[in-house]
């Protein structure tokens, strides 16, 4: 008789913006309905002893030591082959040192599949000195520090992605770099995308320094390849106002795969909330079913 081919490898990156928060929201429902294999979450925002379990998962984790902020884990079916995190496996990038202790970087290899799956919760940033305007901001001006320290976590990680990426290549795994990386790269990820050229996150540097990341033989954007050129999927809404029940948001959560993972790609499905009401988090889970085992 023939091979059974194996179903599709079930992924998705989810900022819970507060894992306690949204287990009161219907997360642990959606996790059992959704039946996936892997799953990197973003913005645990607790201690290690208050994420809880995840009935049917292995979790590991990184909470950080930063209190009620930040947090990553990976959850997955079968325990994981390895775990690394950088207080574990400090980054052989030296500037990205300072952040080990914030819960920022996973990364598992998983035990029956040839893979790699990192998780990032990338750092929020803000504007640079020249663009921050007292009264048009939400934040109060810092004189672009908040923006000078994201952009040096943009090129020291630039450095250790390349460097885990070719480790998991040389160990026979493709690689998966999931998570909320709080950059948009092309209009299409952004519902007003010409002010927003203005705005943390979509800022011309900050989006040529992801398109520095991807290419066909480096890294591949999975989401807009399966998805197409055409607006969407946004996976990000502001709470505030009607941005939610208008659409308008923006598609900050990411699938980074090496080329011949991402050519299994066969589905995208972004969870977004019916309603208002029914929302998890400010960001919705963004799945990708791959045809890879």
């Amino acid at each position: 008789m023939p091979d059974t081919p194996s179903p599709p490898l079930g992924i998705a990156t989810f900022n819970v913006n507060g894992i306690r928060a949204a287990r009161r929201r219907g997360f642990e429902s959606w996790l059992a309905g959704r039946r996936l294999d892997v799953v990197a979450l973003q913005e645990l925002r607790c201690a290690p002893e208050q994420v809880g379990a995840f009935d049917g998962y292995h979790a590991a984790i990184d909470c950080g030591s930063v209190p009620g902020r930040n947090g990553v884990a990976i959850l997955t079916r079968e325990a994981p082959a390895a775990v690394r995190t950088w207080v574990s496996h400090p980054p052989r990038t030296r500037d990205l040192r300072v952040y080990a202790h914030e819960g920022r970087y996973l990364e598992v290899d998983l035990a029956h599949t040839p893979l790699t799956v990192a998780c990032l919760y990338l750092p929020k940033g803000g504007l640079p000195a020249h663009l921050q305007r007292p009264g048009n901001m939400r934040d109060t001006p810092d004189g672009g520090a908040k923006y000078d320290r994201k952009m040096r976590f943009l090129g020291a990680f630039a450095r250790e992605l390349r460097r885990n990426r070719r480790a998991a290549l040389g160990a026979g795994r493709e690689f998966l770099l999931l998570g909320d990386l709080n950059l948009a790269h092309l209009p299409h990820d952004v519902t007003n995308w010409r002010p927003a050229q203005k705005m943390e996150g979509f800022l011309p540097e900050e989006r040529a320094w992801l398109d520095a990341q991807i290419g066909p033989r480096t890294l591949v954007d999975v989401v807009r390849t399966v998805h197409g050129d055409r607006p969407g999927p946004l996976s990000w809404w502001s709470w505030a106002g009607e941005s939610f029940v208008k659409d308008v948001g923006w598609r900050i959560d990411h699938h980074l795969a090496t080329p011949r993972l991402a050519k299994t790609a066969a589905s995208v499905t972004v969870d977004k909330g019916p309603t208002p009401g029914a929302r998890l988090s400010d960001h919705a889970p963004v799945v990708v079913r791959y045809a890879f085992r």
